[in-house]
């Protein structure tokens, strides 16, 4: 269904009638959608006789007969309604959040998939606040003298205490704001540690490698080294399959875990 509304521009006195610009308002993107599949109709668009439309991966599931009417359909293209889908452009469903992006109608959803604005969830436990990555950063900032566990300089090593049994622990990386959730799982082979970052899949979000190291009761030094911080825009509690340092139980010192860790961006 589409509103449209009109308005008159050009000089009255000449003798010339006004050229008209005309403005329309979509008010349901679903006439753009493939009655058959329900999805984005893209080029080519067909039809048949009786007009009909099918998009161009529905014809040969069809075998080129109309689900409508039994005409044939596949042969002839529908240009009136391939320059309608051309002409429109949809804004990114994180426009709120501030993405400025729009994309033609049927491509939006592969620029989502990255886009820098897509929701966060707060990383503390018990706040169920969801903003960008941008809104995050500053809702954590302000409540940093409740939350802020740890302040830390990219590339530089510092220490993380944290108790088994609190699972997670929030340090904050000074220079960017970026959070890096530090997580535990107490499992029957050891205790899981593992750093994820908060942050969008986008190629725009800075990456990160990390190490992390345990000295055992023994005196010995577990480490592991990832190549990459694990970008995520909600903190899972479930415990990791990869990306992981392994404490057996016989090497733990206690509850209290003391961490020497090391985030470093990767260029």
């Amino acid at each position: 269904m589409v509103g449209a509304s009109v308005s008159e521009e050009g000089n009255g006195s000449s003798g010339i009638l006004p050229r008209k610009r005309r403005s329309a308002t979509m008010l349901g993107l679903d006439v753009l959608d493939c009655p058959i599949c329900n999805e984005a109709l893209t080029i080519p668009i067909f039809q048949c006789d009786n007009g009909h439309l099918v998009c161009s991966s529905c014809c040969p599931k069809l075998r080129n007969k109309c689900p409508s009417c039994a005409l044939p359909v596949g042969n002839i293209r529908n240009r009136a309604m391939e320059t309608v889908v051309e002409s429109i452009f949809v804004s990114c469903r994180n426009s709120e959040l501030g993405c400025k992006w729009k994309s033609p109608y049927g491509n939006e959803s592969a620029h989502e998939k990255q886009c820098n604005f897509s929701p966060c969830s707060c990383p503390v436990q018990d706040c169920d606040y969801t903003g960008s990555v941008y809104d995050i950063n500053d809702h954590y900032i302000d409540h940093d003298e409740i939350w802020l566990l740890n302040d830390f300089s990219r590339g530089r090593s510092f220490t993380v205490c944290m108790n088994i049994s609190d699972k997670i622990l929030i340090s904050r990386e000074a220079s960017t704001r970026s959070l890096f959730p530090v997580q535990c799982f107490r499992e029957p082979c050891g205790v899981y540690v593992t750093v994820s970052c908060i942050a969008p899949p986008s190629p725009e979000a800075k990456r990160f490698s990390y190490d992390v190291s345990y000295t055992t009761s023994d005196g010995h030094t577990v480490v592991y080294k990832s190549p990459e911080v694990k970008r995520v825009l909600e903190v899972s509690y479930e415990t990791p399959q990869d990306n992981f340092m392994l404490i057996p139980h016989n090497l733990l010192r206690g509850d209290l875990l003391e961490l020497k860790l090391c985030i470093s961006e990767l260029k």
